[in-house]
C-alpha cells in the first residue's frame, strides 16, 4: 500500500507507515483488507468483531487487575498524603475507561465510511500524486516524529510503573496497559495521517499552480485543461477532509481532553510528591515525569499542528491564484478557470470543525494550554492546605 522510496529518511517513513498500518490491524483498530488486484480496501465483519472481542478482553483485563490491586495491594503513599489526589486520579482512569470504549465503538460504527475516504486517498495517491513524483519533507517529518512520539508515549507508561515508588505491577498487568495505551495512540493517529496525506496532495497542488504561474509569464497562451484538473482534484480534497473530520470528530476531542487531563495530573503528581513526601528523587525529577509531560504536550501540539499546517496550506493556495493577476494576454478559458478556482478556495476553506464546538488550529491549542494551566493552579489552590 505504500511505496519506499530511495534515501534514508523515505525508508525510514514507509517502514514506520508499515509499522502502524499492520500493528493497527494486529490490535484489531483497521478492519480493512487490501486487496492488491482493486488496490482497494473492503470493510471486514470478521476483522471487526476480532477488533471488539479483543479490545473488550483488554479492558476487561485491565479493570479485573486495577480491582485485585486496589483490594489487596497497599495504598500509594501519595494518596494517603492527598485524598484530593487519589479522588481526581479515580475520576481520571473512569473518564480514561469510557472515552477508551466511545473511541473504538465510533470507530467501528464509521467504518463503512472510513472505507469509502481510505480507497478516495489511495486513489488519488496512485493516480494523480505518485509517491515517486517529488518528496515532501514536511510529510515525512511528520510521519516521523508521530512514530517517535509513539514508542515514547508506550516507554513512559512503562517508566512510571517501574518509577512510582511501593507500587509493583505484575508483568502481564503491564503489557495489558501498554497494548491499551499503543492502541489508543494508533486509533488517533489514523486521523491525523489522513489529514497530513490530504496537506502532501494539497501542497503537490501548490507547487504545480506555482510552477504553472511562472510559465505563463513567459508563454501567456497556455491551456485550462490542467486548472480545471487541479481544480476536481481541490475539490475532492476538501470533501474528503470533511468526512474525515466528521467520522473522527469525537475521538480526536476525546484524545485532546484526556492529553490535556494526563498532563495536568502528571503536574500535580510532580508538586505533591516535591512538597508533600518530600519523595521526589533523581530519577523522578529528571527522567519519570518529565517525561511523560513532554511526550503527551508533544503529541497534543503535533495533533493541532498538522491540522493547522493544512489550513494554512490552504489559504496558501487562494494566495497562490492571486499571481495569476499579474499575468497579461492570458487566455479567456484559462483566466475563467483561474477565477472559479479562487471563488472555490473562498468558499471552501479547509477548517477543521470538531463536534460543531470548536476549530483545531494553533490559536486553539495555545487557548488550551493556557487553560490547563489555570486548571492546575485552581487545583493547587484548591488542595493548599493539604500539600
Amino acid at each position: 500500500m505504500f511505496r519506499v522510496r530511495a534515501g534514508f529518511r523515505p525508508k525510514l517513513v514507509y517502514y514506520i507507515l508499515n509499522s502502524i498500518l499492520y500493528s493497527s490491524w494486529l490490535l484489531g483498530i483497521f478492519p480493512f483488507i487490501y486487496e492488491p488486484r482493486q488496490r482497494k480496501l473492503h470493510r471486514s465483519k470478521w476483522l471487526i468483531l476480532y477488533g471488539f472481542v479483543l479490545s473488550s478482553g483488554l479492558l476487561f483485563l485491565m479493570l479485573k487487575h486495577e480491582s485485585e490491586r486496589e483490594g489487596n495491594g497497599p495504598k500509594l503513599d501519595v494518596f494517603e498524603r492527598n485524598f484530593v489526589l487519589q479522588q481526581i486520579s479515580l475520576l481520571l482512569g473512569v473518564v480514561g475507561v469510557l472515552a477508551i470504549c466511545a473511541m473504538y465503538l465510533r470507530t467501528f460504527w464509521r467504518s463503512r465510511n472510513l472505507e469509502w475516504i481510505y480507497n478516495e486517498l489511495m486513489h488519488l495517491e496512485l493516480r494523480y500524486f505518485c509517491s515517486d513524483a517529488v518528496e515532501c519533507q514536511t510529510f515525512d517529518a511528520y510521519v516521523i516524529q508521530k512514530g517517535i512520539l509513539i514508542v515514547g508515549g508506550v516507554a513512559s507508561t512503562m517508566v512510571v510503573h517501574f518509577g512510582v515508588p511501593n507500587q509493583r505491577l505484575p508483568l502481564s498487568n503491564l503489557i495489558v496497559v501498554a497494548l491499551i495505551k499503543l492502541g489508543t495512540f494508533l486509533l488517533a493517529i489514523h486521523f491525523h495521517l489522513g489529514v497530513a496525506f490530504i496537506y502532501r496532495f494539497v501542497w503537490s497542488i501548490n507547487r504545480e499552480l506555482l510552477g504553472l504561474a511562472n510559465y505563463l509569464r513567459a508563454h501567456p497562451s497556455g491551456g485550462s485543461s490542467r486548472v480545471n484538473l487541479l481544480l476536481k482534484l481541490y475539490g475532492q480534497l476538501v470533501d474528503i477532509y470533511g468526512r474525515l473530520t466528521e467520522c473522527y470528530d469525537y475521538q480526536t476531542a476525546l484524545m485532546i481532553v484526556i492529553f490535556l487531563a494526563a498532563n495536568i495530573i502528571v503536574s500535580f503528581y510532580m508538586i505533591v510528591y516535591s512538597v508533600s513526601l518530600s519523595q521526589m528523587s533523581f530519577f523522578m525529577m529528571l527522567i519519570m515525569f518529565p517525561l511523560a509531560l513532554v511526550n503527551n504536550f508533544l503529541d497534543f501540539w503535533l495533533s493541532i499542528a498538522v491540522c493547522d499546517l493544512v489550513e494554512r496550506t490552504g489559504r496558501q493556495t487562494s494566495m497562490i491564484l492571486k499571481l495569476f493577476n499579474d499575468i497579461e494576454d492570458m487566455d479567456k478559458a484559462l483566466e475563467m478557470s483561474i477565477s472559479e478556482f479562487a471563488l472555490f478556495c473562498s468558499h471552501r476553506r479547509f477548517k477543521f470543525l470538531h463536534c460543531g464546538l470548536f476549530y483545531v488550529n494553533r490559536e486553539m491549542g495555545f487557548q488550551m494550554l493556557v487553560t490547563s494551566f489555570l486548571y492546575l493552579l485552581f487545583l493547587v489552590q484548591f488542595d493548599f492546605m493539604n500539600l
